[in-house]
């Protein structure tokens, strides 16, 4: 059903508008010489793959950005996140999903160690490029599960890691979130909802039934925990802007939801119910720095703040979004913004509000 209403508003929308990342700009709005805006495919590890790479001046260093479930390039049309004028900024959208979605990509190779061969490969084809040594690397989300693996496996290719709402035991969040949405529509009296949720509970042996993965975004949303802290529909929020956008042609915009209902690092998910990144990687030979908004029940805030504070790591800082959800470097661009310059890009943690060293 959902992918018969995207084809149909794909069709309706008929948006054949530009196709490439907007030019960099500078303050009167007028296009930089020296940006760099370009839509890209690679062959990464056998597979066809796309990235959407934007920045004022190749010289600067390189980002490169690991999305969660869903490709997220398309959101900085409404949350412009200004990475740009500090990085070389790189969009990856993975095996499976977005740009890099195929229905004949092998079923068997949809896992998280190929998922970790893939960023160790667009790596190295993203310092081959571009001429650099290491580059930075934040992952979001979904994306959390195997970056930090992968930083974990080659450390040498990176400056560091920053973890954006970083997953650390997915199942016990969904258990934390589940106790939370119960209370919290119980206290708003919405009697409907607490009935959909307890029919359905969460447990640590039972695991996340289909029928609370049914109404789980849809919970969080209404009580802002989910994507933003002020989105309230995923259809309004996500679904329509990712077929407005510029960036993909009408083929590519149906192909990113093909992948999101069924490939993708959505098929990770019964792994990363069962994994425990706290017994996995306990500890990094770069720096980490973690960056979660407050309100965020996606995935739990507790969680991975007590995982970095457990994690050894020759530099670590924790830094918490007052006013964000599930993506703190949309929410609050300036402050995510900040911290990359004056920390990330200094080698520091004077603005962590965690433990330092």
């Amino acid at each position: 059903m959902l992918l018969g209403a995207i084809l149909v508003g794909v069709g309706v929308l008929g948006l054949l508008r530009r196709r490439t990342p907007k030019s960099a700009r500078d303050e009167d709005g007028r296009p930089l010489r020296s940006g760099v805006a370009v839509k890209v495919f690679a062959d990464i590890n056998g597979v066809r793959q796309g990235m959407f790479i934007q920045g004022e001046d190749p010289a600067r260093p390189v980002l490169l950005c690991l999305h969660g479930g869903l490709p997220e390039y398309f959101l900085t049309e409404r949350y412009p996140t200004g990475l740009e004028a500090d990085f070389t900024v790189v969009w990856w959208e993975q095996r499976g999903a977005g740009l890099s979605y195929s229905p004949d990509i092998p079923a068997e190779t949809m896992t998280s160690e190929q998922f970790i061969a893939d960023t160790l490969a667009v790596t190295d084809y993203l310092r081959r490029r571009l001429g650099k040594d290491k580059i930075y690397l934040m992952a979001h989300s979904g994306g959390t599960f195997f970056g930090l693996q992968a930083a974990a496996r080659a450390p040498e290719l990176y400056w560091a890691y920053i973890g954006a709402a970083q997953i650390v035991h997915q199942l016990k969040s969904e258990h934390l979130a589940y106790k939370y949405m119960v209370e919290q529509f119980s206290d708003a009296g919405n009697a409907r909802m607490v009935r959909r949720l307890e029919a359905a509970p969460v447990t640590m042996t039972g695991g996340t039934p289909r029928a609370y993965l049914a109404v789980r975004d849809r919970a969080m949303h209404r009580l802002g925990a989910g994507t933003t802290h002020d989105m309230t529909s995923v259809l309004s929020g996500i679904v329509w802007p990712s077929l407005r956008s510029p960036h993909y042609t009408p083929g590519e915009k149906v192909r990113m939801w093909r992948g999101k209902l069924s490939s993708g690092v959505s098929v990770l998910w019964d792994e990363m119910l069962a994994t425990n990144l706290a017994e996995r990687v306990t500890e990094l030979s770069l720096p980490a720095y973690f960056f979660h908004g407050i309100y965020d029940h996606t995935v739990s805030y507790q969680l991975a703040k007590a995982y970095l504070e457990g994690l050894r790591a020759p530099l670590k800082g924790f830094y918490t979004f007052e006013k964000s959800a599930h993506s703190p470097v949309f929410e609050e661009p300036e402050k995510a913004r900040r911290i990359m310059r004056e920390d990330v890009l200094a080698g520091k943690t004077s603005l962590a509000d965690g433990p330092r060293r």
